[in-house]
């Protein structure tokens, strides 16, 4: 069993408010939810407007499929016109661990 985890820290364009975060994050998460069947949440920077904190999961068999999930959800957040991807940060845990 392979577990792989994504930070992905973004900045947020004309935002506001945090009501105004939570609409432009939310999307984004549902998304990489639904598309990629990984766990996916916003993780950090809460209290601040222009910043989000996404961190993704994934668990597969096959460390080469966590690798190319964790690959694609960074490329849909980066390929996002509304979101800045300031970095990428992944973790990894498998069967030697």
């Amino acid at each position: 069993m392979y577990v792989g985890a994504l930070e992905l820290d973004v900045l947020l364009g004309d935002i506001r408010s945090l009501k105004e975060k939570r609409s432009a994050v939310r999307p984004v998460v549902a998304e990489l939810r639904r598309k990629f069947e990984v766990t996916a949440a916003e993780a950090g920077h809460l209290d601040k407007h222009r910043r989000a904190l996404i961190g993704v999961a994934v668990v597969a068999a096959d460390a080469s499929h966590v690798d190319d999930v964790l690959d694609a959800c960074e490329r849909l957040v980066a390929g996002r016109p509304e979101l800045d991807l300031l970095s990428a940060r992944r973790r990894w845990l498998g069967p030697e661990d």
